[in-house]
């Protein structure tokens, strides 16, 4: 199934067998969030309607956070942030997608630490969680590692 990028697509990604969005967030310096975000309308919540060959957008002009961090165990928000040279309010800013506390973040997830704000929401206060080791992630919104696996080729 061949579907369009977006006119303002800044940068792009055919995808390969075995490909699933969090291996393509860290292999393309894309968060997991972003990769979500602007392929809202194509590649679906759990990430399994991927096909091979297919391109898919990683950013848009103006809002392409291409500096990123693979969550790893014993993470927290404020570590992050701090190792990456950022401030926590520029953190949240940039990964809307983690809640106040930080307890939604999981180990392989792909987060925005650049400098700039790219994506802009409320000002929050925080109590951090630290990272520990799970077997299955929790359920969010964003695409989880569902491979491409004996998937139909996108045809031209």
């Amino acid at each position: 199934m061949a579907r369009d990028v977006p006119a303002d697509c800044s940068r792009q990604y055919v995808v390969q067998a075995g490909d699933f969005c969090d291996a393509i967030s860290v292999a393309q310096n894309v968060s997991t969030f972003q990769l979500a975000n602007v392929n809202a309308n194509v590649i679906n919540a759990d990430c399994s309607n991927l096909f091979i060959d297919e391109t898919i957008c990683l950013g848009i002009v103006g809002h392409d956070c291409n500096i990123v961090h693979q969550v790893q165990e014993g993470d927290s928000c404020p570590t992050i942030a701090s190792a990456a040279g950022i401030t926590l309010d520029t953190f949240l800013k940039n990964n809307p997608n983690v809640n106040a506390g930080c307890t939604n973040i999981y180990i392989g997830e792909v987060l925005c630490v650049g400098p700039d704000l790219y994506y802009a929401n409320t000002t929050t206060t925080t109590t951090p969680a630290t990272i520990t080791s799970t077997s299955t992630p929790p359920s969010t919104s964003v695409p989880s590692s569902t491979p491409v696996s004996a998937i139909p080729t996108v045809s031209a």
